[in-house]
């Protein structure tokens, strides 16, 4: 993650503008403004690292919004060289040490942990999904059901969590579902029109529901397959026909299988011989980790 992008970036200092951190009131009439802290930044669950190259940066465009002379600003983090993104860390374990300016710990302290603790939930929901098909090729993938601004970050915590990325946007990358089908003018319509007019280098993929959408796919020349809302046996039968089509082929189908896959059937998705297992509770549902941040003088 390059957390110096101009979209990261832009997105750190808003939410340090939205909670006015460089104008906390009750920071500033009772603390100290020349009183240095150090700050620890403590797991309090079991959890999948991610979200820690976002602590000095925000305290770096603090600096830029904090009218303090540049030495109240001068700061330290130090991690231990085990603890990074993607790591799995221990309840009470320290993630990371700050030594800074009193004032601006505490007036950052909320925006820090908000985001640790909602990309760290991310990673740590994903790696449990991953370990459930551990031993099976599948992977599982996130899918756009993100916090409107924050994808580029809750996708790259799904990355810290062992997962993989769907397409990032709508435009790179080709899915047609129903509704496509329904509004172009039928499957093989649309189809053949996104297989004449993609840009090269775009997997042309098509979601189904049953066997006869199966079908159609197959014979107007689908790149990838969505089985969506089947059962794992449905998968079975899909996966298994898909492979029988494309014998003696030199192209693959990659499938993927979607709809309402929870951690307890993922598995079975898993042995079906399926390539890719789309989780829309990665990012929509995954719950915030319990991490805190305590602070004393020194």
């Amino acid at each position: 993650m390059d957390w110096k992008s101009s979209h990261i970036d832009a997105l750190l200092e808003r939410a340090l503008v939205e909670d006015q951190a460089a104008r906390d009131s009750t920071t500033n009439l009772t603390i100290d403004p020349d009183l240095r802290a150090t700050a620890s930044i403590v797991a309090r669950q079991e959890l999948v690292v991610a979200g820690l190259g976002a602590v000095p940066r925000f305290l770096e465009i603090f600096a830029r919004l904090d009218p303090r002379p540049p030495a109240q600003n001068r700061f330290e983090v130090i991690s231990h060289p085990e603890m990074f993104d993607g790591v799995r860390a221990h309840r009470g374990q320290v993630l990371a040490v700050i030594r800074h300016n009193a004032r601006v710990l505490l007036s950052s302290e909320r925006v820090i942990l908000n985001l640790m603790q909602h990309l760290s939930g991310i990673a740590t929901l994903t790696r449990k999904f991953v370990d459930a098909i551990a031993g099976t090729h599948a992977r599982v993938l996130d899918t756009r059901k993100t916090v409107p601004g924050l994808r580029a970050l809750e996708k790259y915590a799904v990355l810290c969590g062992g997962g993989t990325n769907h397409r990032i946007d709508l435009a790179s990358g080709i899915l047609i579902k129903n509704n496509h089908i329904v509004l172009g003018g039928g499957l093989r319509a649309v189809l053949t029109q996104a297989l004449e007019k993609h840009r090269k280098g775009q997997r042309v993929e098509v979601e189904v529901r049953n066997s006869h959408e199966l079908e159609e796919a197959l014979e107007f020349g689908a790149e990838a397959i969505l089985l969506d809302n089947m059962t794992a046996a449905e998968v079975k039968r899909s996966v298994d026909r898909i492979k029988k089509h494309t014998e003696g082929l030199e192209r693959w189908i990659p499938t993927e299988a979607s709809g309402g896959i929870v951690l307890e059937t993922i598995r079975s998705y898993a042995e079906t011989g399926v390539d890719f297992i789309s989780v829309g509770a990665l990012t929509h549902s995954a719950r915030a980790a319990d991490i805190s941040m305590s602070i004393a003088a020194g």
